[in-house]
C-alpha cells in the first residue's frame, strides 16, 4: 500500500435504497489493530424497508437485460478497485489478516464478479429447452414448450467472517444473485463492519453508474441476532445464502423452513475435509506429506473453511514419519492472529475439549493467549473417532487430528462412518490405484469436491467447481457457493406454453 494514501474512516450507516441511514443504538468495532470505529445497529424496520425496496426494485432488474446486468457486474468491480488500497487497510484493520491475503481475495472478488458478467452473456445458465408444437400429432396434437431459468426474487445474503471480501458484501453470494436478476439484501458481519461499508460504497455507487433502481442493494449491519431471524423470516425474500458456524446456519435454516412460505437456505456451515493416505504414497513420500499438510492446515490460521482438519493415516513405521515430520513442521509455525475475539475462544475450547479425551493422545499443544493461534496436533485411532461424534465437529482453526488405521478395510469402515464434508483427499501413487478405486464411491458420496495429490485449502472460482457437499458441510447438497454454477441457486425453471411470438423475451429465443 502507498504511505500516503488518507486513512478511511468509516460513518458507520446502513445504505437502504440508495440512502445511507443511522441508528441511534451503536456498536464498536473490535480491530485486531487500529483504531476501534462506531457502527449503527441493525433494526427489523431498516430490514422491512431493504425488503421492501429490494421486490420494487426486481419489478425493473429481475427483467433487464443480460447485458444491462453484465454492465452492472463490471461496475461493482471497477468500483472495488478503485478503492483497493483503503479496503486493504481497514480490512487488514479489522480482521488481522495481512496485506498480501486481502489483496488477493480483493482479486478474487473482483474477478468473480467479471466471471459472472461474461456467463450471463453467453446465456448458457438459462439451461433453454424448446420443444417445438406438433399439431398433426395423433392422437393429441403437442403445445409449443419453451423452458427457461427465470430470477426468483430478492435474495438475503450474511457475510462470512473468514472471507470479508470474497464470501461477504460482494461476494460470491451477492455476485451470483445479481447476475441472475435478483436484488440483494445484505446483513453484514460485525468481524468487519468497516470493509462491509466501503465495498457497498463501491456498489452503491455502480448503482447509480448503471441507472439502476437503488432497492437491487441494501447493507444492513448487525449488532442484534433479530436482524438476521427478521431478515430470513421477511415473506419479501425468496432465498438465503450464508457462510457460517453449524449452530447459527442451522437455526436460520430451521426459521426458513419454518415460514408459511418456505424458502430454499444456502448455509456453507462446517467440514473436517479429511484426508486419506494410501499405503504407497506413503512409502514414497511420508516426509514431504507431512510438512505439506502443516503448510495447508496452518495457513491463514487454520480459519478456511477447506481446512484439511484430519489425517487418516496407516498404522506403521511410515506412518509414524508422517506424523514426526507434521509435528515437527507445526512447531514451527509461530502464533498468528485470528479475525475475532470469539473465534480464539471458540478455538481454544476446541483445544480443550480435544484434550479432554483419554482416547486421544496429544502430539502437540502450544498455550493460547488472546486473539492469537498456534497449532496443535492430536492422534487417535479409527474405533475411537467412530465411538465419539465431538471429534469429527470442526474446530475452526490450525487444530489437526490423525487417526490411524490397521489397513485399507478399517480406512474404508472410518470413510463411510465421516459426515458430509466440502472436500475429501486421496494421497496415492500408481500402485494405489486399487485401494483409491475403493475408497472413492464412498468419498464422492460424503464430499462435494475430491481431491487427489493435493490439499484442498484454496478454492478455485471456475464453471467446474462444487463448493457445497452433504450435510452438515452445507444444507442443501445439489448447489455449489463457488463457481458459475452457483447463481442456478436463484433461479427457477418456468415453462412458457404457446407464447406467440411477441411475448417471446430475449432469454427465451
Amino acid at each position: 500500500m502507498d504511505g500516503m494514501t488518507p486513512a478511511f474512516t468509516p460513518h458507520g450507516k446502513h445504505l437502504i435504497a440508495g440512502e445511507w441511514v443511522a441508528t441511534q443504538a451503536r456498536f464498536p468495532s473490535e480491530p485486531a489493530h487500529g483504531p476501534v470505529h462506531s457502527f449503527s445497529v441493525g433494526t427489523p424496520d431498516l430490514v422491512n424497508a431493504a425488503c421492501e425496496a429490494a421486490e420494487e426494485a426486481f419489478w425493473s432488474y429481475g427483467y433487464s437485460t443480460r447485458a444491462e446486468r453484465a454492465a452492472f457486474l463490471t461496475a461493482i468491480a471497477d468500483e472495488i478497485e478503485a478503492r483497493a488500497d483503503a479496503i486493504t487497510q481497514i480490512g487488514s484493520q479489522e480482521t488481522g489478516l495481512p496485506e498480501a491475503r486481502l489483496q488477493g481475495e480483493r482479486g478474487r472478488t473482483t474477478g468473480q464478479l467479471r466471471l459472472f458478467a461474461d456467463h450471463i452473456l453467453k446465456g448458457a445458465y438459462l439451461d433453454l429447452r424448446h420443444d417445438p408444437a406438433l399439431p398433426e400429432r395423433k392422437p393429441l396434437p403437442r403445445p409449443d414448450l419453451r423452458l427457461v431459468q427465470r430470477p426468483i426474487g430478492p435474495v438475503a445474503v450474511f457475510g462470512a467472517s473468514n472471507f470479508p471480501l470474497a464470501f461477504s458484501t460482494a461476494g460470491g453470494d451477492t455476485a451470483a444473485a445479481l447476475a441472475a436478476g435478483c436484488p440483494v439484501v445484505v446483513k453484514g458481519h460485525s468481524a468487519h463492519p468497516g470493509t462491509g461499508e466501503i465495498v457497498a460504497e463501491a456498489i452503491h455507487a455502480a448503482i447509480k453508474t448503471c441507472g439502476l433502481h437503488p432497492g437491487v442493494f441494501s447493507l444492513i449491519q448487525g449488532g442484534k441476532r433479530e436482524v438476521g431471524t427478521t431478515l430470513v423470516q421477511h415473506p419479501l425474500i425468496k432465498a438465503v445464502g450464508f457462510t457460517g458456524s453449524l449452530g447459527g446456519g442451522r437455526a436460520l435454516f430451521d426459521l426458513c423452513a419454518a415460514r408459511p412460505e418456505p424458502i430454499p437456505f444456502f448455509g456453507e456451515l462446517g467440514s473436517v475435509n479429511p484426508m486419506f493416505v494410501l499405503p504407497g504414497a506413503l512409502a514414497a513420500r511420508a516426509e514431504a506429506m507431512g510438512k505439506g499438510w502443516a503448510g495447508s492446515l496452518t495457513m491463514g490460521a487454520g480459519q478456511f473453511c477447506t481446512n484439511p482438519g484430519i489425517a487418516v493415516v496407516p498404522t506403521g513405521a511410515e506412518g509414524d514419519s508422517f506424523v514426526a515430520a507434521a509435528t515437527a513442521a507445526l512447531k514451527e509455525v509461530a502464533p498468528q492472529v485470528m479475525l475475532t475475539e470469539g473465534i480464539a475462544a471458540a478455538y481454544r475450547a476446541g483445544k480443550e475439549r480435544f484434550e479432554s479425551r483419554n482416547t486421544v493422545r496429544t502430539l502437540l499443544a502450544t498455550p493460547q493467549e488472546g486473539r492469537s493461534a498456534a497449532p496443535n496436533l492430536y492422534e487417535t485411532d479409527a474405533e475411537a473417532y467412530l465411538q465419539d461424534h465431538a471429534l469429527g465437529e470442526e474446530v475452526f482453526g490450525p487444530l489437526g487430528l490423525v487417526i490411524r488405521v490397521p489397513g485399507q478395510e478399517a480406512m474404508a469402515v472410518l470413510a463411510k462412518g465421516f459426515e458430509g464434508q466440502l472436500t475429501a483427499t486421496l494421497h496415492m501413487d500408481e500402485g494405489d490405484l486399487a485401494d483409491a478405486r475403493a475408497l472413492l464411491p464412498i468419498l464422492e458420496r460424503k464430499a462435494g469436491r475430491v481431491l487427489v495429490n493435493g490439499f484442498p485449502t484454496g478454492v478455485e472460482v471456475a464453471d467446474a467447481m462444487v463448493h457445497g457437499g452433504p450435510y452438515p458441510a452445507s444444507t442443501n447438497f445439489g448447489a455449489t457457493s463457488v463457481g458459475t454454477l452457483s447463481i442456478r441457486r436463484f433461479l427457477r425453471p418456468v415453462c412458457f406454453q404457446d407464447l406467440p411470438e411477441g411475448l417471446l423475451g430475449e432469454d427465451m429465443v
